[in-house]
């Protein structure tokens, strides 16, 4: 790849997803062929191929798609959300698969080249009920491919983000194509109402988790709105902060330390009172936010030393909308209590 750019390389959690990712799919391929072998006797190789190929990259498709509104709903999705891009190549593998096997099976004994026969073969583009679904299929595994080749950081540096972006947005149409020429092929082939079933099932889930998900980032939108006209500023990710440590915002004349600790946020003046030593450097050592230079502490939620101590520093509010950190940077009066932002993330 140059100096520039790497080859793709495999770190102890992509080998563990990659690993799932493989074994759960063996597992698929085998039970859905054994299965079928089991209770369908007369279906022959080719036939089971495309089947199982054909349903497992339809799977595969719903996944990727709810994978980012699910993760936006509920942090505990992320790791499924992590190396998605391996996850979209493999799901166009199994649907080249599946491909292939329908173009050669329907398509390669004939005059014409497979591919040309695929077009042309029906036209009858009128006519619902003897529409060339198959026309549909290649034309999803042609958008398909486009953003399977193009996964690579080469292309997202050399398209720039805006084209990368776009080109990728495409799997909902792509996705749109796919559901018209399952749902044609069942009509006009398969009959089977199961797999139409299936189908509105995964629309539905596809849909819900798309709406909710935008909901959320409205509903965060306005309070993050409402968190600016009320003087907060934004102060960064709540997965920045280690718990027991801090996060150092620093807004015009304000120095302030954002703590994490047992489940709660709390921001105090940046400056320990001995000798304007930095908090945020330190960390929260039984209860209290411990300075890494000479170990003066101080209670989080109000900014008082404990007992017999009585220094004291200034404390700040602080909001979570979504994961998203809000600091209004108007310092209390040292010492006043302020009472600490429970973190309730999914």
């Amino acid at each position: 790849m140059g100096l520039k750019y790497q080859a793709v390389t495999w770190n102890r959690h992509k080998k563990i997803y990659d690993g799932v990712l493989l074994v759960g799919i063996a597992l698929y391929l085998g039970l859905f062929i054994g299965l079928s072998s089991y209770f369908q006797p007369e279906i022959n190789a080719p036939t089971l191929i495309i089947r199982s190929t054909g349903t497992l990259a339809l799977l595969l498709l719903h996944l990727i798609l709810v994978i980012g509104p699910l993760s936006r709903l509920d942090k505990r999705f992320l790791p499924i959300l992590y190396n998605r891009r391996h996850l979209g190549v493999t799901m166009f593998l199994i649907a080249l698969i599946h491909g292939g096997f329908s173009i050669l099976q329907f398509h390669a004994f004939g005059d014409l080249n497979p591919i040309v026969s695929v077009i042309v073969s029906n036209t009858h583009y009128g006519n619902l009920m003897r529409f060339p679904f198959q026309s549909l299929g290649l034309l999803a595994l042609i958008i398909l491919f486009l953003m399977a080749a193009s996964s690579h950081d080469f292309w997202l540096h050399n398209l720039g983000p805006v084209v990368w972006k776009g080109l990728h947005m495409m799997v909902y149409l792509a996705y749109a194509v796919i559901v018209l020429h399952v749902m044609l092929g069942v009509v006009q082939i398969e009959h089977s109402p199961w797999l139409l079933a299936s189908l509105g099932c995964g629309m539905i889930l596809v849909i819900s988790v798309h709406v909710l998900s935008g909901v959320l980032i409205l509903k965060q939108h306005k309070l993050g709105s409402e968190a600016l006209k009320e003087g907060y500023v934004q102060a960064g990710n709540i997965d920045q902060i280690a718990e027991n440590r801090a996060k150092l915002l620093t807004y015009e004349d304000q120095s302030i330390a954002i703590f994490k600790y047992e489940n709660m946020l709390s921001a105090v003046n940046n400056e320990c009172k001995h000798q304007h030593g930095p908090l945020s450097e330190g960390k929260i050592v039984d209860g209290c936010i411990t300075c890494p230079w000479h170990g003066y502490q101080y209670i989080p939620k109000n900014g008082t030393s404990p007992p017999p101590f009585e220094e004291k520093i200034a404390t700040y509010k602080v909001k979570l909308i979504g994961d998203q950190i809000w600091v209004d940077p108007r310092p209390n009066p040292p010492g006043t209590l302020v009472s600490p932002c429970q973190i309730n993330l999914s």
